[in-house]
């Protein structure tokens, strides 16, 4: 056998994401492969399918690479975003940004996130997306929420809250190139770009007629990054605002947080983020509370269990696998003798590594006298 006969061998005995999911996912309460967002019916409108799956991972760049939000939808997520994508990127970057928009065997379905400024190249970026997606592009949505310096000084991002007709434009020129598809398109946007000058509910009923079928908040102005408290009352006015779904964001750490924003904000739809970190069970969580259930609280070694998953996961897909150390970081916090064990997992760099320091872990919890304080 050839050289490269014997990659394509070694390639084709590899185990794909979906059955390293099913193989692993269900012993730590995931739920093996996700079903399609709202069974996968584009007739369904996009307002219908978010009021009756709410609970959405957000896009983090750097993040939702495709065995995050595998992870993510396997703990109940209805949807998952892909990480916000450049169109300037997809038009002059090549593999590395498409890349970014693809799915994963055993991913139903995406939502992608696009940023830019260009008219065109969202045009072309949203048919290409389309076209290689097919059935599994849910949506298209356009990043006006970045509060970052490099993407803000080029009037992506936040800044787009500031030139209201060029961000009217975006929206419309992804309307009318995905009109063929039936793929919606959607903004995710702030307070406003700058500390006390709230712009969102005004922005928001200008993007609704712009043609945008729904609006995600964060409640925090730009300029704030991510310090301070996130403002939930903005995601009331901008829902009072508009008749197109609102989806809030913000501060939503954990699956109580969740549940309130649905409850206590007029969000049709609510994105987790951060809460997410080492907690993919935070949707599933988050809909035991919503019906009036005790919500299921994942023991640690259970934990330490859908690490191993993840980073089975990450290597299935192809991704980097020094990724790995923060999830590492995620999944041990608040577990005894963290700091050492995050110590351990930064010198990984490989599957094998990564795992035999979880069971090292593992091995230390069950030395400890009282092991039922670890395990579920």
């Amino acid at each position: 056998m050839g050289e490269s006969q014997e990659r394509g061998a070694e390639r084709a005995a590899a185990p794909t994401p979906a059955n390293v999911l099913a193989a692993y996912g269900p012993a730590v309460g995931l739920r093996g492969a996700a079903d399609a967002f709202a069974g996968g019916r584009k007739d369904v409108p996009l307002a219908k399918r978010l009021a009756n799956n709410p609970l959405l991972m957000a896009p983090m760049a750097g993040v939702t690479d495709s065995a995050y939000r595998m992870m993510a939808r396997a703990g109940g997520a209805d949807l998952a975003y892909s990480e916000m994508v450049s169109c300037a990127g997809l038009h002059y970057g090549g593999n590395g940004s498409w890349e970014l928009t693809e799915c994963a065997d055993g991913e139903p379905d995406l939502a992608v996130q696009l940023f830019g400024t260009k008219p065109e190249l969202f045009s072309e970026a949203c048919e290409g997306v389309a076209e290689r997606l097919g059935t599994r592009l849910v949506l298209i949505d356009i990043n006006m929420a970045c509060p970052v310096p490099k993407v803000t000084k080029k009037g992506e991002g936040a800044a787009l809250m500031e030139t209201p007709e060029l961000a009217e434009s975006l929206v419309r020129a992804c309307v009318n190139a995905l009109e063929p598809y039936g793929v919606p398109v959607t903004v995710k946007i702030r307070r406003g770009r700058r500390d006390g000058e709230e712009l969102a509910p005004e922005f928001a009923r200008r993007m609704e007629a712009a043609g945008a079928q729904a609006v995600a908040v964060h409640g925090r102005f730009a300029t704030q990054f991510y310090h301070g408290e996130a403002e939930w009352d903005t995601v009331r006015r901008v829902a009072e605002a508009v008749s197109i779904p609102v989806i809030g964001s913000g501060d939503v750490r954990d699956a109580a947080a969740a549940a309130r924003m649905l409850m206590d904000t007029g969000a049709t739809a609510v994105m987790v983020a951060r809460g997410s970190y080492g907690n993919p069970w935070v949707f599933s969580q988050a809909k035991e509370i919503l019906a009036g259930k005790e919500s299921t609280v994942p023991g640690l070694v259970r934990r330490i269990e859908a690490f191993e998953c993840h980073m089975r996961l990450l290597a299935a897909c192809g991704a980097h696998l020094k990724r790995g150390r923060s999830l590492a970081n995620w999944y041990l916090k608040g577990m005894p003798e963290a700091a050492f064990w995050r110590g351990e997992a930064n010198k990984c760099t490989t599957l094998d590594e990564f795992l035999r320091v979880s069971a090292r872990i593992k091995e230390a919890m069950a030395e400890v006298e009282d092991h039922g304080s670890y395990a579920e």
